[in-house]
């Protein structure tokens, strides 16, 4: 379990690129409402970690994909209403973006956890 989590963790940093890549543009860019942008990113952060966590981590041969990918969406989406959660507590105090990180962390462990325990079961 433990390599397991060392696997999410590096596969979510590649994730964190993505989400705060996309939040950037969105939200700096093209003006777009910081709470969207932030959902945006960390849709398709969760989106491309699916496909390395699958391949990679939980080396998941699931024939059943579709279902796979949408239980692992399923508790992306509840781990995005613990992001916003966290990241409307935590802005109220910090930088956005300083924010926006402590609340992906906590998110990750939200889903880790889920994904270790209801998706990708041994």
């Amino acid at each position: 379990m433990i390599l397991k989590f060392i696997k999410f963790i590096i596969v979510g940093f590649s994730g964190l690129i993505v989400d705060f890549s996309t939040t950037i543009l969105l939200k700096e860019k093209l003006k777009v409402h910081r709470y969207i942008s932030s959902s945006a990113g960390f849709t398709l952060a969760a989106s491309s970690n699916y496909l390395f966590n699958r391949f990679w981590t939980f080396e998941s041969n699931n024939p059943k994909i579709l279902v796979e990918y949408s239980t692992f969406i399923l508790i992306s989406m509840i781990g995005l209403i613990i992001n916003n959660l966290f990241l409307y507590l935590f802005e109220k105090k910090l930088n956005f973006y300083f924010a926006k990180f402590l609340a992906v962390m906590v998110t990750s462990l939200w889903n880790f956890t889920a994904n270790y325990y209801l998706n990708f079961t041994h």
